[in-house]
Formats: C-alpha cells, sequence, structure tokens
C-alpha cells in the first residue's frame, strides 16, 4: 500500500456513516411521501389508487383481520363512499430499517373537525420495483393516558401546579 493512500482510506472509512445515514435519511423521506400520497387517497375519495398502496401480502389488523388487497377494499370500500373523507391521517414518526428494505410509518388520525381520534402505524416494504407497499397496518384509539409522573416522586403532579402537558406551567 502506498504512504498516501492511508488519509483517502482513512477518510473513506469516516464517511462511510454520514453516507450510510444519509441513505436512510432519503429512504425515510420516500416513505414520508409514500404515506402521504396513501393518505390522500382517502381525501380524494380515490379507492382504486388507495388499493395500489397495498401489497398482495398486505395484513390490516382489524376485527376481523384483512388479509390481502381484495379483503382490504372490501372492509375499506365504506370509507370512500360519500362526498366527504370520514378521516384523514399523517405520518409524524418514519423510520427505516438498515437493510433500506422495511420501514415503520405513524402519526395521528383526526376526524374531519381535526380532532385526533386515532393513531395509525404501518409497516412499508421496498419492492423490487423501488416503490414502498403497505405490508402491515394497526390502527388504535386516540390515547387518553394519565399525565406524566414527576421525577422522583413517583406520583403525578397535582393539578394546576404545572410538570404536567396541561400548558399550566
Amino acid at each position: 500500500m502506498k504512504k498516501h493512500s492511508l488519509p483517502a482510506l482513512l477518510a473513506l472509512l469516516l464517511a462511510l456513516p454520514a453516507a450510510a445515514a444519509d441513505r436512510l435519511e432519503a429512504l425515510a423521506s420516500e416513505v414520508r411521501a409514500t404515506e402521504t400520497a396513501f393518505a390522500a387517497t382517502m381525501a380524494q375519495r380515490d379507492l382504486k389508487a388507495f388499493t395500489r398502496f397495498l401489497a398482495p401480502d398486505a395484513v390490516f389488523i382489524d376485527d376481523p383481520v384483512n388479509r390481502g388487497p381484495d379483503a382490504i377494499v372490501a372492509a375499506w370500500r365504506s370509507y370512500f363512499e360519500g362526498a366527504k373523507a370520514p378521516f384523514s391521517w399523517a405520518p409524524d414518526t418514519v423510520a427505516v430499517l438498515q437493510t433500506g428494505r422495511l420501514a415503520l410509518s405513524s402519526g395521528p388520525v383526526l376526524s374531519p373537525d381535526g380532532k385526533r381520534i386515532g393513531t395509525f402505524n404501518s409497516v412499508w416494504r421496498r419492492e423490487q420495483d423501488g416503490h414502498w407497499r403497505i405490508v402491515l397496518d394497526h390502527g388504535c384509539p386516540a390515547c387518553r393516558c394519565p399525565p406524566p409522573v414527576s421525577p422522583g416522586t413517583g406520583a403525578a403532579p397535582a393539578a394546576g401546579t404545572g410538570g404536567g402537558a396541561s400548558g399550566t406551567n
């Protein structure tokens, strides 16, 4: 090995983690855009477009569990009827595995008047054609969580004393 190639090799090795982080951030941006486009199908009342985001082996965890695009579309068809969408959603969290093949998106589900009524969690898979398609989806009701515990006391702060998420600080 030549002397001058050692600094170049070290520089390359130091750049690898940054390049990997940049790649994952780019993939997360793709997933965020895909989830946003998926949600837009509801607002646009376009069930056919909604269907294109579903992987052939997709599972939507509802009651009952719906497996495959045909079952999912049958279960969701009523949400696409009528002039106005019954709910909307948008990702606020996106994480991609190091492999770049699977990703999670999660965020609020909102009523037409903007009230949070639930949370969605979707798992996306990057297919051979480069498109992200949803493979798992599960929603849950909006959290009605108790106020956070005050550090060191083991108890929630008294109402109006600050320290909670109520904005009374």
